[in-house]
């Protein structure tokens, strides 16, 4: 394990948005869906293509808050840009679960 410093570690905008919209990524070459993510007033909506097809439905994230990484810059995915990571963890299947809140915070909070 690659150790970091604390200003490695700041760099890193962890914030919590809540699911407004998720579609199936049919294009994706893995399962995905193409989520909209929304980050409050002060950093607005962002789009990301996340592969939890495995554990949840489209129609069960939405509504959901998440952690993402708000500030990578936007990566091509097929013919989508996504512009942040939703961050989550796999299962002893391989499965992806969602990093999220256990309780209600707005929307934009940083994780620190």
């Amino acid at each position: 394990m690659q150790m970091i410093t604390w200003n490695d570690f700041t760099k890193v905008e962890l914030r919590v948005g809540r699911i407004v919209a998720a579609e199936v990524f049919a294009e994706a070459r893995k399962p995905a869906y193409k989520l909209q993510v929304d980050f409050g007033p002060e950093i607005g909506q962002k789009k990301s293509s996340a592969q939890l097809t495995a554990l949840y439905r489209p129609e069960e994230l939405v509504g959901r808050l998440v952690v993402a990484v708000v500030n990578f810059p936007p990566k091509q995915i097929g013919p989508f840009m996504s512009e942040c990571l939703v961050t989550g963890f796999h299962d002893a299947q391989g499965r992806v679960t969602l990093c999220m809140p256990e309780h209600e915070v707005p929307l934009g909070t940083r994780l620190l």
